[in-house]
Order: C-alpha cells, then structure tokens, then sequence
C-alpha cells in the first residue's frame, strides 16, 4: 500500500513538472498570428490570380517573434499581385515579394520635380492612399523623454507622392508601408534620419490644392 501511495504521488508530481514545462515554453513563444505559407512554387512575374492564391497558398499559426517583417496574413491580399521573384515551397509569403502588375506600375511612373530627389521611406497611415498621387504631409512622432512624452509635428508640408506600396510591404517593420516621396535634399536627409530614431513617421493627404 505505501508504496503504491509513494508511485501515485510520484506520478502526480511528474505531471504538474511536465504540464508547467510545457506552459513556459508555451509562454515563451508568444503569441500565435496566421501567416501564408508558399505550398506551390511561382517563378517571378507569375500573376497571381484567385485560383492561384486557393492552390498555391496555405495559412498557418506561427509563433509571432518567428513571423518576418511584412508577411502576409490572407492569402486574399496577394489576389491581382505579381511575384516580384520566386516562390519556393514552404518559404512564407511577404509583402516584399509581391508588386503591382507592370502596366500599373508604369502608370505609376513620375518625376520628383526641379531640385527634388525621389526617396523611399517606410511610413504608418498610407494604407488608404494606395494607388493615389497627389501631395501629403509627412509628420514625424519622436521617443517620450525622461521629462514627458514624445511630440509629434509637421517635418514637411506638401510634399509629391511619387509612388505607394502594398500595406505592410516594408522590412523595417509589421504595418509600415514603403513610399517614394519627392524631397529637397534637406527633407530627405531629416526624414531618413527619423526613419530611424522617431517612434513613427506618418503620411496624411495634403490640403486640396497644395
């Protein structure tokens, strides 16, 4: 009888072991987010129609510090894209491999204007002004401060917008949108600068007429 207590008491404590072991590496990976794993191989330029997007992807739960900057979460998101290179099996699918058609992107092409220079840099809030052109505002949010929080103000009013990528088709971070803008040489070298160092840098429509 004791030792048949003795063995129960044993194999109690060797579940309670096993159970928190596997909570903290549970904990440890964090979160789960979705994300669109290639199944079918596309060579680059491959359009991506809907029949493509059901057959050739598969969406996924991965831990979110293994997810890479600009991965997809629907394979929806790719449907009228082109591959902007190849597509291997099992590899994820990011923003940065796809692009807009070539007829579109050539109707895209403008010219920064006189003594202006056509920059890229990744911004939040161009999410709704994919496909457009025009002028907008750049504002920059820098870090709080021992002394308080961080401001946000205007670091450039009316600048042309040149070009717009897919939400989220940025490497430097989840969300972020890359963008050419056409900036003074002065403009770029402080936006690029808070690129960097500011919390965020964002883009909003300019005033009808600027």
């Amino acid at each position: 009888m004791l030792f048949t207590v003795l063995a129960g008491v044993a194999a109690i404590i060797a579940m309670s072991l096993v159970s928190g072991y596997s909570s903290s590496v549970v904990d440890s990976y964090g979160a789960m987010r979705p994300v669109v794993v290639v199944t079918n191989a596309l060579p680059a330029g491959a359009s991506i129609t809907g029949k493509a997007a059901r057959t050739g992807f598969e969406v996924r739960r991965v831990p979110a510090r293994f997810s890479p900057a600009g991965t997809i979460s629907d394979a929806g998101q790719a449907v009228g894209l082109e591959t902007s290179g190849p597509l291997y099996v099992g590899s994820y699918l990011t923003s940065n491999l796809l692009r807009r058609p070539e007829s579109e992107r050539k109707n895209d092409e403008r010219t920064p204007g006189p003594g202006r220079h056509a920059v890229e840099i990744a911004v939040s809030g161009a999410g709704a002004l994919a496909g457009t052109s025009g002028r907008v505002d750049v504002l920059v949010t820098t870090e709080p401060t021992t002394a308080g929080s961080g401001r946000t103000y205007v670091a450039a009013r009316g600048i042309p917008l040149l070009a717009v990528a897919q939400t989220g088709a940025s490497d430097a971070g989840v969300g972020l949108t890359q963008v050419t803008l056409g900036l003074t040489r002065r403009q770029a070298v402080e936006l690029v600068e808070a690129e960097s160092f500011a919390r965020k840098v964002t883009i909003l429509p300019g005033r009808p007429g600027a």
